[in-house]
């Protein structure tokens, strides 16, 4: 199974994994979950990093890829059909980063893994941590 993972669960998956149900984390231990982050997701890191609003170990160019290959996961680039997706949503969520991602789940077929109850509101499967 094919994952894509939200930004706030994605940190989670290396700095408190107690937050995700036993059933969860016997998921992302199996060899066939694979772990999708988004580059938007990146992208919010490193703007919310200097921002000071997230408070990392180290700067998010280090962070990402060490926390990437610890946590087995992979990349989703964003494209131009995923950033002209979000025009077609509707105005559930305000949260340019969040939409983003609701349109890549959208566009690849990918269930996201997601905290924020507002993901439910769209065409997307939501899986909880």
């Amino acid at each position: 199974m094919k994952l894509l993972v939200d930004t706030q669960c994605w940190l989670w998956l290396s700095a408190a994994p107690e937050r995700f149900s036993e059933e969860r984390r016997r998921q992302f231990a199996r060899s066939d979950t694979d772990l999708v982050l988004s580059a938007a997701s990146a992208w919010e890191i490193a703007i919310k990093f200097a921002l000071g609003t997230l408070h990392l170990p180290e700067p998010p160019s280090e962070y990402v890829p060490s926390r990437l290959r610890l946590t087995r996961t992979s990349t989703l680039p964003v494209s131009d059909r995923h950033a002209l997706r979000v025009a077609d949503l509707p105005h559930h969520h305000r949260d340019p980063f969040d939409r983003l991602l609701i349109a890549q789940a959208q566009l690849e077929k990918l269930p996201i893994l997601t905290a924020d109850p507002q993901f439910a509101a769209y065409d997307v499967d939501v899986l909880e941590p």
